[in-house]
C-alpha cells in the first residue's frame, strides 16, 4: 500500500494489482473448480482466472482509466501497444499447476512504455514469493535477487518453458534430452513466469523453447532477467522483443550452450514461421 497522501506509483499499482489478482487466486486454490479448455486439453481456465483478471483490471482502472490493458482473459488479440503506455496481465500463469493443485502459481501484472517494461509484479500467493522489477533492479520479498554466476554447463540446472502442443512433441522430447546431455539437471516447472523468475533469483541458470510466447507468459521475467545480469535472446542471438520466434533466457555465463539446445530444438520444428 502507498503511503498515505502520496500518490501512487507505477511500480505501486503493479505491486496492489497483482496482489489483489492472487489474492482471488489462493482463495479457490484446491476448491471445487470449473475447470474449461481453450485451444486443447491441456489449455485450462477456469473462473478463478476470468475472477482474479477483473480484480486486476479494477485495480488498475482507480488510477490508470485510460490505459490499455492485455489480459490473457480478455479475448483481446494480445497486441502490446508500440507507443505510449500499456499494462499486460496474467491473472493465474500456471493455471495448469493450479488446477492440479499445485502451488507454483502467480498473479503477473508489467507495465510497458513504447513496448518496453517500466515496471513488473510477479505474486506467488500459496509460496508466499513476491517479485518486483522497478525499472532499475528486482526484489523477492523485499531483498535484491541477482543470476547465478554459475559458468560451467555440467553444473547448472536448465528448464524447458512455454509448452509444445500434440502435433510438435518432437521438440518438446529434444528440449528434455539437450537439457539432459548438455546440463546438470531439467526442471519442469510448468510456468513461465516462475520460470524466468527464477533464472532472475539464480535458482536456475537457464530457460528456452522455440515456440512463439504470448506478452502475459513473458514480458515480466523477461524484464526481470534483464534487471538481475542475466540475458535473454531470441532462436538467433538477437535480444528478445515481443514479436520474436522461440526465447532464451540464463545467466548469460552459459548463454551461448543454451542457444545452442534451443536451436537443436527448433530443427526438429515441423512449423512454418
Amino acid at each position: 500500500m502507498t503511503e498515505r497522501g502520496r500518490h501512487p506509483t507505477r511500480v505501486d499499482v503493479a505491486i496492489e494489482a497483482a496482489a489483489a489478482g492472487a489474492r482471488v487466486a489462493a482463495d479457490s486454490f484446491r476448491s471445487t473448480l470449473d475447470v474449461e479448455t481453450k485451444s486443447n486439453e491441456t489449455d485450462f481456465v477456469t473462473q478463478a482466472d476470468r475472477d482474479a483478471q477483473n480484480r486486476v483490471v479494477e485495480t488498475i482502472r482507480d488510477q490508470y482509466r485510460d490505459e490499455p490493458i492485455v489480459g490473457e482473459e480478455s479475448g483481446r488479440d494480445g497486441a502490446v501497444p508500440e507507443a505510449g503506455a500499456a499494462w499486460i496481465v496474467d491473472p493465474i500463469d500456471g493455471t495448469a499447476n493450479y488446477v492440479a493443485g499445485i502451488p507454483t502459481f502467480c498473479t503477473a501484472v508489467a507495465c510497458t512504455v513504447d513496448g518496453d517494461a517500466v515496471v513488473a509484479t510477479l505474486d506467488f500467493p500459496v509460496l508466499g514469493d513476491r517479485y518486483v522489477f522497478d525499472g532499475d533492479r528486482v526484489e523477492r520479498n523485499g531483498e535484491d535477487v541477482h543470476v547465478s554466476d554459475r559458468t560451467e554447463p555440467q553444473a547448472c540446472t536448465v528448464s524447458p518453458t512455454l509448452w509444445w502442443d500434440r502435433d510438435r512433441r518432437e521438440e518438446y522430447a529434444r528440449a528434455c534430452a539437450e537439457i539432459v546431455h548438455r546440463f546438470a539437471d531439467l526442471r519442469r516447472v510448468r510456468c513461465a513466469q516462475a520460470e524466468l523468475a527464477m533464472v532472475a533469483a539464480g535458482a536456475l541458470d537457464g530457460t528456452f523453447a522455440n515456440v512463439s510466447a504470448h506478452p502475459w507468459d513473458t514480458v515480466a521475467g523477461v524484464a526481470m532477467v534483464r534487471a538481475a545480469g542475466g540475458t535473454v535472446t531470441d532462436l538467433d542471438g538477437r535480444p528478445w522483443r515481443l514479436d520474436s520466434d522461440g526465447i532464451v533466457a540464463s545467466n548469460g555465463e552459459i548463454h551461448d550452450e543454451v542457444l545452442e539446445a534451443a536451436r537443436a530444438v527448433d530443427e526438429r520444428a515441423n512449423v512454418p514461421r
